[in-house]
Parts: structure tokens; sequence; C-alpha cells
């Protein structure tokens, strides 16, 4: 076998380092958290989350802006992509009940600094996503008032003009964080009672929306007259879905609560599926009704809604669009701040950031610290940064942590169960005993009965571990039974799921490749014909041939929890859009996610990964040498004994084993 040159040694243990996978606990139930939620509870906090500023401020935006009445075919397809993603989150979060979200079903699958960079990103997705809705929420009170608050603070208090930053600070919104983070930080139970009731409210006003909306619609409003359906043509349609991922973001916030939900294998994907179906038909409904009551390119991207029924005569409806979408934002707040301080205490518990995040208060069951520290946070980036330019930064974040995610399902999907390799080590009930090998092995050491097995020569042995193999050779990440005389010589040798994750590997590389040619190809890259189709043909093929190579191997089956469906098809059509979606966003988004992504490795290389409690069990040891005992009767036994680390001596024990080995085998003889 290949060694590698003393040189690349500590190369090859970063290496180890950055790609090591979080071992997870037998007892999936168990955590410090308070199970309370029910699937009603899990259910409102996804249409909490998802059904507020993107609905009342969303959709004037990118209608005016970016996509004009074909709105309604962008959140159509945001909602599609979305789709599919809310499979993947809905597997993992059945399958792994554990908050965290996207960083911890990286972190399982993929590798520690990869899930990091996720739980980072997904940590400023929530506070820009906080934000956002902070400040919407803020002008729409403010639109009812006559926009008298903003007046006033430009008057009185100050006003600047700098590109990012908004044009005043926003008291108001900073405030309403302020006051929400303290409401959550009672528990678990009073954070589902507000957003119940902010929820009932928020439905009421969206009925009240369509019904009397649908009779104030006019269809000139779509005509060529006013501009066409589609004024801004299908590149306006892509890049309005892009930025419409922002009204889907929400869902996620059921898979950071499982680790709370009674019964979490039935509830998340129920709730799931349920709250998206929910709000994708409020979004493709109201926006239908907003661009129909007054042309798209007269909207008021504040309060659009609100406007409208202004605009229309109906001051009355205007103002009670105005109070029922500032309960529908709280449930966004609420929800926000429910889910980031989960996230960072997952991260934190598990060594990556700052221990002080991980810490429970011990009566209400909740991270305080992580909630009123970023909480403060939050409202400073709603006190100074403008709304757009938040909204637009958020994307990126969501785009990439759906694409981790669609991705660990492949992974996971055509990766053998760790736990059946455990043995009896993880279940024995004394925790001083010895460990014992793994299942495979245990049968060729002893048997039912406990009397020692025997082997007469070395060739029982050896073919009884080919017969071992044989058996083994179809299970989960292998090749499948009728690819095998095919591909055997090919893909035969590799370890099961191997294949698989080079495959994902490939499969991501790929669709960035596919994606920046049809985006970049014609237009900055300037590409003649001929080579444009031929990028396009070899990214394809590639794309393709990763898909195939990944079907062929046997996948997990028969499990309990719900699990996506057409893998690898799902999870990697969800790659491919993400990865597309992500190319329409604008390259400032693009500098300012690089600079995230730059502070980010600071932290974990100056502290997660010296204190990453995976790399903390690593220095454990674990491995298992096989030695061969013969007795006087020409018998051969297998005894198992602990490896010990390089620079380490022998225990007393070891040679108190050693001794009475000898002294077993005098006495035989």
């Amino acid at each position: 076998m290949a060694t590698c040159p003393r040189g690349c040694a500590p190369g090859v243990r970063l290496c180890q380092k950055l790609n090591r996978l979080k071992t997870l606990d037998d007892d999936m139930m168990a955590t410090s958290l308070k199970r309370c939620l029910s699937t009603l509870d899990l259910t409102l906090l996804g249409v909490g989350g998802m059904v507020g500023s993107g609905l009342y401020v969303l959709t004037g935006t990118v209608a005016k802006d970016m996509v004009g009445p074909a709105i309604i075919l962008s959140f159509i397809f945001a909602g599609f992509a979305s789709l599919l993603a809310a499979f993947c989150y809905a597997e993992f979060g059945a399958r792994i009940p554990k908050t965290g979200s996207a960083y911890m079903f990286t972190y399982v699958s993929v590798g520690e600094v990869w899930a990091f960079l996720i739980g980072w990103n997904v940590i400023l997705e929530n506070m820009i996503g906080g934000a956002a809705v902070a400040r919407a929420w803020s002008g729409y009170l403010d639109s009812i008032f006559n926009h008298a608050i903003q007046n006033f603070t430009e008057t009185h208090v100050m006003q600047w003009n700098v590109p990012i930053l908004a044009h005043y600070p926003d008291l108001l919104a900073a405030g309403i964080l302020v006051v929400a983070s303290f409401f959550i930080s009672f528990g678990v139970q009073v954070s589902s009672y507000l957003n119940h009731i902010f929820s009932v409210i928020s439905m009421a006003v969206i009925i009240f929306i369509l019904v009397f909306g649908f009779i104030l619609a006019e269809p000139v409003n779509w005509s060529q007259k006013e501009g066409g359906f589609a004024p801004f043509g299908l590149s306006g349609i892509l890049a309005g879905s892009a930025t419409c991922f922002y009204a889907f973001v929400g869902f996620d916030v059921i898979a950071s609560s499982s680790e709370e939900a009674k019964n979490p294998q039935k509830a998340v994907p129920i709730a799931t599926a349920i709250s998206l179906a929910l709000a994708a038909t409020a979004y493709i409904l109201v926006s239908t009704v907003l661009t129909l009551m007054v042309p798209w390119h007269t909207l008021d991207p504040n309060s659009a809604l609100s406007d409208a029924f202004f605009r229309r005569g109906y001051s009355w409806a205007g103002v009670i669009v105005a109070i029922g979408s500032i309960c529908a934002m709280n449930t966004v707040l609420l929800c926000n701040l429910f889910s980031l301080p989960r996230i960072v205490y997952a991260m934190a518990e598990d060594g990556l950031f700052f221990s002080f995040f991980a810490r429970v208060n011990p009566i209400t069951k909740v991270p305080v610290n992580a909630i009123l520290v970023f909480g403060v946070l939050m409202a400073i980036m709603a006190l100074i940064f403008d709304l757009e330019a938040l909204v637009q930064f958020l994307s990126i974040g969501t785009l990439l942590a759906y694409t981790f995610v669609a991705a660990s399902v492949i992974v996971l999907r055509f990766q053998p169960d760790k736990s059946s390799s455990k043995g009896t080590e993880s279940t024995s009930p004394n925790p001083n005993a010895e460990p014992s090998p793994a299942p495979s092995e245990s049968q060729t050491i002893t048997e039912d009965s406990g009397e020692m097995k025997q082997y007469e020569s070395f060739s029982d042995k050896l073919q009884l571990v080919e017969q071992q193999k044989t058996r083994e050779r179809r299970g989960v990440g292998q090749l499948k039974a009728f690819w095998e005389p095919y591909l055997g010589r090919l893909l035969g040798d590799c370890e099961p799921g191997e294949t698989v994750a080079f495959c994902v590997l490939t499969l991501i590389v790929s669709s960035v490749s596919l994606c920046s040619v049809l985006e970049f190809g014609t237009t900055q890259l300037h590409l003649p014909v001929w080579s444009f189709t031929t990028l396009l043909v070899i990214f394809s093929i590639a794309y393709v041939l990763s898909m195939a190579l990944i079907w062929i191997h046997e996948p997990q089956t028969n499990r309990k929890t719900f699990q996506v469906p057409l893998v690898p098809l799902t999870p990697g059509a969800s790659i491919l859009i993400n990865v597309f979606l992500m190319m329409k966003l604008s390259p400032l988004t693009w500098i300012r996610f690089t600079v995230w992504i730059a502070i980010g490795l600071v932290v974990y290389f100056g502290y997660g990964i010296w204190h990453s409690k995976e790399g903390l069990q690593e220095q454990q040891p674990k491995d298992m040498a096989a030695r061969y005992v013969v007795l006087p009767s020409g018998s051969l036994v297998e005894t198992v004994q602990p490896v010990q680390p390089d620079g380490q001596v022998d225990t007393p024990a070891h040679h108190i084993n050693a001794a009475s080995t000898s002294e077993d085998y005098a006495e035989k003889r």
C-alpha cells in the first residue's frame, strides 16, 4: 500500500479534521430542551415564518422593479424549487430530530468545516431576515400615520446618504426586535402561543385581501397599455424567482424546532408539507390580486397592499391590511428569533462556536444568552441597513443551505448505517466494560453459548472472511446486482458510499459549471456559439452521468421515517435549481457573501477547530486489533485488544492480561 511522505502528514491530518463527521447519540429523543410542540404548533410556525414581509413587501418590490404581473410565475418557480428543498429538510428533521437545521444535516453527512460555514451563513440569513422584517414592520406602521414617524426621525434625529445604509436610523424597527427577544426568552410555549394569535389574525386578513381584492380587480392592468404581463421577459422572471426565495425561507424553522417537537418523525414532514402549500397558495393569489388592483409600475415598494387600497378609495380597508400585515410580520419576527438562537446553540454545543451560547436556562429550557445577544445584533442591523440591500443578500445564504442539505440527503441515502457497525460497544450497559468487536467479527469469536469458537487453520478463517464479503456485496452504498458484471471491476473495490460521495461532488461542480455557462456564456464571457454549445454538452453529460452512477448503487430502504421520493432525481434537481438561482444574484451580493465567509473561516480556525467535541473524542483510542493464540491442541483462538496511540505505553492492565494469558497457557500445558 502506498504511503504518504512524512512532509504531507500534517496536511492529511488537517483534511481529516476539516471533514470529520458528527457522531449522533443512540437516543435521538434525548435533549436538554423541552419537547412540547405538536403538529399544529409546527405548522403555524412554518406558516408564520413564510407568510409575513414576503407577502406584504416583496410582492410590491419584485413586481415593480423586476418582474411586473409575471411575479405570479416567479412565485410558482420559487415555490417549486422550495418544495424540492422542503422534501430534504423534512427527511432530515424526521430522521435527525436535533436542533441546528441545515448545519446539523451537513455535519452528520458532509463534514465539519462545511457544516460550520453553512451554520455561519444560516446565522446571517436569520439575522438579515429578522432585520428586514422589522424594517418592513416599521414601514407599514409608518404608512398608517402618513409617514409621520419617518419625517420626525429625519428632521429631529438624524439622516445620512450612504449607498448601503438606510436614509435614517429606524428606531422603531430596532425597538420591536428588542421587545420580541424579551418575549422569546420566556420559553418555547410562550413563543408558540404568541405565534398562534398573530397567525390567526394574519390568515383572516389574507382572506379579506383575496375576497375584496378580486372584487376591485381590473384586467386592464395586465394589458399592453400598462406594459403587458411580463414586461421584463424570462430573464426578469428568473431573477425575480431568486429574490422570491425570501418568501419561502421560513419553512426551515420547522426543522430547527424538531428537537422540541413531541413526535418529530411524523410532525415535521406533515407540518412542512401543509405550511408550504398554504404559503405558496397565499403568495400566488395575493400577487394576482395586487397587480390586478393597480398598475404594477405604480406600486409602493414599502407598503404595496395597503397603499393599493388607499389609492382605490378604501382607506378603511388599507388600515385593516396594514394592521394585519403587522401581525403577520410579528410571526416572522418570532420565527427568526426562535430559530436563530437554536442554531447558535447547536454550534456552541458541538464546540464550534463560543460555549457561552450553549447555556440553557434551567427554568425556561431555552438558550437565553443566544437569544438576547443575537436579538440585539439583529436590532442594530435593522437600525442602520436598508431593506432592499438586506433582502438581496438574504437569498444567497438560503440557496447555499438548500444546496448542501440536498447533497447531504444523497450522501446519507447511499451510506451504510453506522449504528449497525458499532456492535455491542454502544449498547453495553457497563461503561467500564472492555469494548466488543463489531457484529461481523463477533460471530467469528464466540458462539451464543459463550464458548470459544475454534478454527483449525488460517485457511478456514480466510474462507469465512470471503463468505462474509460475499454476503455483504449487495449492501447499502454498493453496486446493484444488475450492474455488478459490467462495472464491478471498475467500482467494486470502492468502499460503500465512496463512489456516491464522489459523484455528489461531481454533481455540484457540473451544476455550477453548467449554470455559469448558461448565465454568463453569451454576455460577460462572449463565448462563440461552438464553444458555448460544447461546454453545455460537456457539463450536461457530467451532470447526467453523475446522477446515473448514483442511481446504480443500493440505497437505504424500509426506514420508519419520511424519505425524499425519487432520489437522486429530486435532490439533484434541487441542487441544479438552487445553483442557477444563485447565479442570478447581483455581483455585490457575492462580494458580501465572500467577505462573510472569510470572517467565518477566521472564527472557525481561531476557535472552532480547537474546541470541537468531535476532535476531543478522536483523541480517545477506539481502534481494535485482532491477535491469534495457538493452543496446544492446535486450535486457533482470536482475541481483541485496543490499539494504543503512537507515543503511549501499555497500561498495567494490559500487562496483567498478558500475564494471565501466560498463566492460563502454563496451566493447560
